[in-house]
């Protein structure tokens, strides 16, 4: 190498070296790698929320709102806006991996009758176990206290579902009506149910009643279809089924639901219940009757449409009305149309 290369390779590398060097404090020289950008700020992992689809369809995690929740059950808040309609809305979402939930409900004899307390959710809540707690079926006064839908603990049958129907106590039907369940293999199921007094049975289609036509036959171990005998560790009973194996099913009218207060192609405050193929179980409710000006509340139609968004494959529709109610860590979250919290016959519960 000839002097004058030499001396400019050296001055090449000099500079190369300062390039990649800065001064401390001290003046001493700090050497840096050539190779690393000197001008990116570190990067944050983004924090997904555990259910991310909901988020981006618009609900909005709440639950910080109303205390701290164990970390496998989330609360959100609907967007202002469902199926068209302006919403108050809000749904609790537990990953059953790690979750569990009971039905409460008051015990009845083969007349439908109780003589149990009906409670309010609140009342319920403060028996220390259960940081969410929804109303759950359905019920009536008529000089004494009656259940209507089935609820099961445990195992336990504590009431069935109701298995008549009539408009004028003249023409009685055996209407087959909604139950969401959980099996002893772990399974979530909506089906319809039948009691005859004797035997319980759960079906997958409804029998085809319409007070527009007589009455169908009694249901029975091969009508509507080949029956399950039925078997449940929780349940709980109400109508219409909105979501069976995947599908949109508001079987309003084969339930008999025209008459009797549900109301269902009204909107109305609603409550249900549902569960998604990822194993989540969804309480949703639904404020109504303009307690919030211009929230009108939401059909059963809506509500299976809204419970299939969230990706719901099984789900039935629960008490409504001036029943519906939300507690989270004891916290109403939507305001009750009744002004107070009515007292139920059952409520529904997750932990």
């Amino acid at each position: 190498m000839t002097r004058m290369n030499f001396f400019m390779a050296a001055a090449i590398a000099a500079v190369a070296a300062i390039a990649c060097s800065e001064k401390s404090d001290s003046g001493a020289v700090l050497e840096k790698w050539p190779w690393e950008d000197q001008t990116q700020e570190p990067v944050t992992p983004e924090v997904k929320d555990p259910n991310q689809a909901y988020v981006d369809a618009g609900w909005m995690n709440v639950g910080e709102q109303f205390g701290a929740l164990p970390a496998h059950i989330n609360v959100y808040k609907a967007p202002t806006e469902l199926e068209g309609k302006a919403v108050v809305a809000y749904i609790a979402v537990a990953d059953m991996a790690r979750a569990d939930w009971d039905v409460w409900s008051v015990k009845a004899d083969n007349t439908y009758k109780t003589e149990d307390s009906y409670r309010t959710p609140s009342e319920v809540y403060a028996e220390g176990e259960w940081p969410i707690v929804i109303n759950g079926g359905y019920f009536f006064y008529e000089g004494a206290n009656y259940t209507s839908s089935l609820a099961v603990s445990e195992g336990e049958v504590f009431a069935y579902n109701i298995n008549y129907a009539s408009e004028d106590w003249v023409t009685v039907y055996s209407p087959t009506r909604a139950a969401f369940l959980q099996k002893t293999d772990g399974t979530f199921d909506a089906c319809w149910t039948f009691w005859n007094n004797m035997d319980h049975f759960t079906y997958q289609i409804p029998s085809d009643n319409s007070y527009d036509e007589a009455p169908k036959q009694v249901p029975s171990a091969n009508y509507p279809e080949k029956s399950v005998k039925f078997a449940a560790e929780t349940a709980i009973g109400g109508g219409p089924v909105l979501i069976n194996k995947g599908k949109f099913a508001n079987t309003w009218s084969e339930e008999m639901f025209d008459v009797g207060g549900v109301n269902p192609t009204y909107d109305n405050p609603r409550t249900a219940i549902g569960a998604t193929s990822d194993k989540k179980l969804i309480f949703f409710v639904c404020e109504g009757r303009n307690m919030t000006e211009g929230v009108s509340g939401l059909t059963t139609e809506d509500l299976a449409n809204i419970l299939l968004d969230l990706g719901c494959v099984e789900a039935i529709n629960l008490d409504g009305g001036g029943s519906s109610c939300m507690l989270v860590n004891g916290k109403e979250t939507i305001k009750v149309s009744d002004g107070t919290q009515r007292y139920v016959a059952s409520t529904v519960m997750m932990k």
